[in-house]
């Protein structure tokens, strides 16, 4: 997870599109080249900034879906599917919390003063590296001294991003397209609290992060970590429009579902259209660090969640009514989202089973970025971000050796649906 953003650039300066696509020739969903009209339909806001070929795109989308389209409301409603962090908001609100819940001592020690409680999947070093840092002298279940004790926050802060602080593996074991280990030990950092009293600590961190500054950090321990968390205004603004268009937006994150729920009411979405990373609950009703299950994963099994391959179980699961093994697979066109917005790997599943449109927010990521940009069947959208948005990747995309993420966490040469190798992808307008 990145701490420190880049220098901003112009939004129409760094608007990339799908390979082959110019400023006046990106498709819209229906094929044409601009939007259709519909009376009394909802288009996005011309205040808010856009690329223009991505505002044609979305504003043809909205016209010409949902009740625009003639579509009723209410279970017959088209769905659109929207990652959130880095996505509907500048950074990471599943590690904010983590990081404000670091500085005001509001992680628990685990269950036997044992990291190894904590994730199945932390390795030997990663689990004596937090039990060295953090100690035996707070009582299992209470707060740890992590505002004052700075080796112990540091080594959780290290652990979030992967190793420890001697530079050692923190997780393995885990079938990485279906879950991030480190994402899940996030979630688990909220064990030994209620749903309620977890969404309430997100609901403090939440305040603190949209009130700092664009670009603020904070210092966990002493390691300088983003402090801000901010809307981006275009995608509440779509999700507006989608919303008053009669197309069903949902939320599918990667983040502990106690914290999405403290979070998806600023752009609008429920709890009851809201997916996060679900924890099983122990017999007095407090988080665990154990993961329900999706598909044909039982509950405990801690083998999936809304990771690659798991957001689209999740998504068909819980959106779609879809369980067993089945929720693993494509589902047929007719009952799939017509739109999702992602910017990382982590969404590229659910944002291919998109029928109508897919808006990729630029961070570099390997495998979204040669999907989209590979383009097969005129359907991605790329922008950039819209908040200190990243430098195009000038080096490109090793698509045709390293596309694709293997179950191991190795890489892969990228394949399309018939099997073809998708070609090394450049960001050259």
């Amino acid at each position: 997870m990145p701490h420190i953003a880049r220098p901003l650039i112009g939004l129409a300066a760094a608007a990339v599109f799908a390979s082959g696509l110019t400023a006046c020739s990106a498709p819209s969903p229906s094929g044409e080249d601009e939007p259709a009209e519909a009376t009394g339909c909802r288009t996005l806001d011309e205040q808010v900034e856009w690329p223009d070929e991505a505002r044609t795109a979305l504003d043809e989308l909205l016209t010409s879906q949902g009740a625009c389209a003639g579509d009723d409301a209410g279970n017959d409603a088209p769905v659109a599917i929207f990652d959130w962090d880095n996505t509907v908001v500048k950074n990471d609100i599943g590690y904010g919390t983590n990081y404000w819940m670091l500085n005001n001592d509001k992680i628990l020690q685990p269950e036997g003063q044992d990291w190894g409680t904590t994730s199945r999947y932390l390795t030997p070093a990663a689990v004596t590296a937090l039990g060295e840092a953090c100690g035996t002298e707070t009582p299992a279940g209470e707060p740890l001294p992590t505002s004052t004790d700075t080796a112990c926050a540091d080594e959780i802060v290290a652990v979030l991003d992967g190793e420890t602080t001697g530079g050692e593996e923190a997780f393995d074991g885990y079938d990485a397209r279906r879950i991030n280990a480190a994402y899940a030990w996030s979630a688990a950092l909220l064990a030994g609290y209620t749903p309620e009293e977890a969404q309430d600590l997100a609901a403090q961190a939440k305040e603190e992060l949209l009130a700092a500054d664009e670009g603020a950090s904070w210092t966990v321990g002493t390691t300088e970590v983003d402090g801000y968390v901010h809307v981006y205004e275009q995608i509440d603004d779509l999700i507006g429009a989608m919303h008053e268009n009669g197309i069903e937006p949902w939320i599918v994150s990667a983040s502990s579902q106690p914290v999405v729920l403290a979070w998806s009411d600023e752009v609008g979405i429920d709890a009851e259209h809201s997916i996060g990373v679900r924890n099983l609950l122990d017999g007095e009703g407090r988080i665990t660090a154990h993961l329900e299950g999706c598909g044909d994963i039982a509950d405990g099994e801690d083998a999936v969640m809304t990771y690659i391959d798991g957001k689209r179980c999740w998504a068909n699961q819980e959106i779609f009514g879809i369980t067993g093994a089945a929720a693993f697979e494509q589902a047929p066109a007719d009952v799939r989202q017509i739109f999702g917005a992602g910017d990382s790997d982590t969404d590229v599943t659910f944002m291919e089973d998109a029928t109508e449109l897919r808006l990729v927010i630029n961070r570099n990521k390997t495998e979204l970025m040669c999907r989209a940009l590979d383009n097969e069947d005129g359907k991605w959208v790329v922008v950039p971000m819209f908040i200190d948005p990243k430098e195009p990747n000038e080096e490109g995309y090793a698509c045709s050796t390293e596309g694709r993420i293997e179950p191991d966490g190795g890489t892969s040469p990228l394949k399309r649906a018939d099997g073809s190798v998708v070609e090394d992808q450049s960001e050259a307008v």
